[in-house]
């Protein structure tokens, strides 16, 4: 039998664990992407038998390793691969470890134009509604899909909010967003209210945590079961189980209420730049795919509605 032995780190291994250090403590990256990251430049630096030195990159191995991933993976997940490794040589060229940037020229790949998933108005107040007396948390179930809907939320933003950050006199909350960026958002009297209408339930958590021994969880707004943290999986579960139960037939997450919270304030006339806000978008860009959305919706309105545009 051989034996093995543990791999010896080589500098690699310590310029990546700056890299993920710098990315968590001065870009504020969420646990989430700091774990993608680093994955996406491990899997660069083990697809050679020797870990490749990086002050002296061959540009031949770095082109082989792009037709490596566009023979195995789909483009966008190429792109993400491509923005972590390009990310990391910024870096690098930021510590003075290299001189150059090997993947400054390679291209990245098209990708089709993502149109998000978002709800009708009905199918929004049906799935709302869908949490009743059959069900033992569903005060809080109500409370986590109106907050999602009502301020466009990420959740991990929501399973990240602390009580602290919501105001219940102005109905505001104060988000934490990616970057550790943070936005004021109103929430609007329907969510307050089920908030409101939550709390006792959550007391009553914390309360049963306590006397079971157990440190009880002060800061977070929403608990689950046991009283610690809820976490994104049961969210996404329970606005799955009642977007199932609502009859709701397209696959509802957590996002898609995101999804139609921008949707909606656009079709109702709010302007891009606020929605941006909203959101906690970086770019004007990313929040314009929204309006392909309105755009579909306004043609419709036109087509049912205008004499002019009625076909025989």
């Amino acid at each position: 039998m051989t034996a093995s032995f543990p791999k010896k780190p080589s500098a690699n291994d310590d310029y990546l664990a700056r890299f993920v250090e710098w990315l968590d403590v001065e870009k504020g990256y969420s646990p989430h992407t700091l774990s993608n990251y680093q994955r996406d430049v491990e899997d660069f630096f083990t697809f050679a038998e020797e870990p490749p030195d990086l002050t002296a990159l061959d540009p031949l191995f770095v082109r082989s390793y792009v037709y490596h991933l566009n023979s195995r993976c789909k483009s966008s997940s190429v792109a993400r691969k491509l923005s972590a490794l390009r990310t990391f040589f910024r870096f690098l060229l930021r510590e003075k470890i290299v001189a150059t940037d090997p993947f400054s020229h390679v291209s990245m790949p098209k990708q089709g134009k993502y149109i998000p998933v978002f709800l009708t108005v009905d199918e929004v107040f049906s799935l709302l509604e869908s949490p009743d007396g059959r069900d033992t948390f569903a005060m809080r179930d109500k409370a986590i899909m109106e907050m999602l809907y009502a301020t466009g939320m990420r959740v991990a933003e929501l399973v990240g909010l602390n009580i602290d950050r919501v105001d219940f006199q102005e109905g505001m909350v104060k988000i934490t967003g990616k970057g550790n960026k943070e936005r004021l958002v109103p929430m609007g009297d329907p969510a307050l209210d089920m908030l409101n209408q939550y709390l006792p339930q959550r007391q009553d958590l914390t309360a049963a945590r306590a006397k079971r021994g157990n440190k009880p969880e002060k800061d977070a707004l929403f608990l689950n079961a046991r009283g610690g943290r809820i976490t994104t999986r049961s969210i996404e579960r329970l606005v799955s189980f009642y977007a199932e139960r609502a009859g709701i037939l397209a696959q509802v997450t957590p996002h898609a209420l995101r999804h139609s919270f921008a949707t909606h304030l656009l079709e109702m006339g709010a302007d891009l730049r606020s929605v941006q806000e909203l959101l906690g978008h970086a770019s004007l860009s990313t929040t314009q795919r929204y309006t392909h959305l309105t755009i579909d919706h306004l043609m419709e309105v036109y087509d049912a509605s205008h004499p002019k545009a009625r076909r025989s």
